[in-house]
Formats: C-alpha cells, structure tokens, sequence
C-alpha cells in the first residue's frame, strides 16, 4: 500500500480548509445540483449546453470535495511558534541575497499554505528545501530559473 503523504498546516490552513470544505458541501453542491435541476427542466438534455456546463462543475466540486477532504484527513499540524537554532516548517527566517545585498523574510509553511506574495513559502520549493535544517550564519545555493542564487541565514524566528 502506498504511504499517505502528510499535509502540513498550520492551525489556520487547518480551519480555512474546513471552512472551504464545508462551504462546498453546503453552498456549492446546493446551487449545482439547482442547476441541474433547472437544466433539465427545458427538456432534452442531449444537446442542452447548460445541463452539460452544470454536470461539469458538479464534477469539479466533487473533485475538490475529495481533494479537501483528504488534506484535512491527513494534516498535521505545523507549529508556527518553533523556537530553536535550526530552519524548520514553522520557522520565519530572514536571509541575505548575497549577490544583490537584500535582505527578505520567509515564513516555511507546508505546501497547501503556500502564498509567496505574503512570504509563506512551501518547504517543498528550492529555497524552503535549501534552508531546512540550517541554522544561523549558514550559506546554501539555490537552483532558480535565473541561475543559482546564494543565501546567507541571518536570523531564526
């Protein structure tokens, strides 16, 4: 049997995944099925585009039903107040591009809390990867698309 794969979250992923999931169930489901109802009503269904477009979001629905289902049937929760010298899911971590001199801040979360507009960055991605495990002064290279980019670990929060 293949192993379950972990979906790691924070107490808040946790809960907006719960919220979104019960907003399908409850919301979503509830209007499609409507219009599905509605569609069939006009009469013949073979060549009825709106009957087709309504079970076509029905599917999609059901899929992320399931797929939501299943992150919060494995979450594991990430505690984002992780105290210690070592980067880890959880950690907020300040680094120094050593080729251009900025500084940038990041938050290491699981994947499904991915948001590098706001800094949360996955542990699955090349710089959440390089610095797992790392601690305070550590340099690591970073593959990127334009080539690879030194890091300096300033601070550990």
């Amino acid at each position: 049997m293949a192993e379950v794969k972990e979906t790691l979250l924070t107490a808040e992923g946790l809960k907006k995944l719960e919220e979104e999931l019960n907003h399908y169930k409850s919301v979503r489901r509830i209007e499609v099925a409507e219009r599905i109802k509605i569609a069939i009503s006009y009469g013949d269904i073979s060549e009825n585009s709106e009957y087709d477009d309504a079970k076509n979001e029905q599917a999609f629905i059901e899929g992320h039903i399931i797929e939501l289902e299943n992150k919060i049937n494995t979450a594991k929760i990430i505690d984002e107040n992780v105290k210690g010298d070592t980067v880890a899911v959880g950690s907020k971590v300040l680094l120094l591009d050593e080729e251009f001199g900025d500084e940038v801040e990041y938050t290491i979360v699981g994947s499904s809390e991915a948001d590098p507009f706001n800094n949360r960055i996955s542990n699955e991605s090349p710089v959440g990867m390089a610095i797992l495990g790392k601690t305070k002064g550590d340099t690591v290279e970073v593959n990127t698309p334009d080539g690879v980019v030194a890091f300096k670990v300033l601070n550990i929060q």
